[in-house]
């Protein structure tokens, strides 16, 4: 039996807000001996595959690492690759998104992309406006030191009280203004940080790591970071009594 047509275990709950860090193109492509590009390719590929997990789970927001701010300083050729792919996967894979009740919306820094990779992500914003079966926001170009900083920026530029400041006013602020936190970050390949990926609203966030790299991570691993995270509890801070208070 396949991934694809293996029964797997009920889950108990399923996190309203999963966030992803899509790590390990590059290492899965060399220990085939292909090129790092060859990787970023199969991991994009891979997107529709969780897509529809993500779907048949329920899950009904995902928010995904696509691009960070850092990433720039990687060699022009691999930046340059990468940035074709995302194009062409945004313009590929639009009608498939719409047609299943998923919309789009971009999380980070509008500058250095260029003005194709823009059109291409305003028109899908714009194409899947009204759906409602799945959130998919795409961290692209994004930073959470980054978003901070903006945020500060805009809140001075609109002269805003400093009394007025408080958590939620900052929320209103950042990228993800009107989203809920994510529940649980799952990060491939293994790599035990954060890599400045939602450093704000993840503060509360349940982390996952699998030493599975980003194109194998399939519809059986998203099933298993979702049971490890239904076993947990969530204390926010607290401490949980034996009768199950908080």
């Amino acid at each position: 039996m396949s991934a694809d047509q293996a029964k797997l275990q009920p889950l108990s709950y399923v996190p309203q807000h999963i966030a992803i860090i899509m790590d390990g193109n590059g290492r899965w492509a060399q220990e085939r001996g292909l090129p790092r590009l060859a990787g970023h390719r199969a991991g994009t590929e891979n997107l529709r595959n969780i897509l529809s997990a993500a779907v048949e789970f329920g899950v009904p927001m995902l928010t995904l690492y696509a691009f960070s701010t850092e990433n720039w300083s990687r060699p022009p050729a691999e930046v340059a690759g990468l940035m074709r792919l995302l194009e062409r996967s945004i313009e590929n894979e639009l009608d498939g998104l719409n047609q299943n009740g998923v919309r789009l919306r971009h999380l980070g820094r509008r500058d250095r992309l260029s003005s194709r990779m823009l059109e291409k992500i305003d028109k899908a914003i714009a194409t899947t406006q009204r759906n409602t079966r799945l959130q998919l926001n795409i961290a692209l170009n994004y930073g959470g030191r980054a978003e901070i900083v903006d945020a500060v920026k805009a809140i001075i530029r609109d002269g805003v009280d400093p009394d007025q400041i408080d958590e939620a006013l900052i929320g209103q602020y950042l990228y993800t203004a009107g989203l809920p936190d994510p529940e649980l970050v799952i990060r491939t390949s293994g790599e035990m940080r954060l890599s400045n990926y939602l450093i704000w609203q993840a503060s509360y966030a349940e982390l996952y790591v699998t030493d599975v790299y980003w194109p194998a991570f399939d519809r059986i691993q998203l099933h298993k970071a979702l049971l490890a995270y239904s076993s947990r509890q969530r204390r926010f801070g607290g401490v949980v009594e034996q009768d199950g208070t908080s």
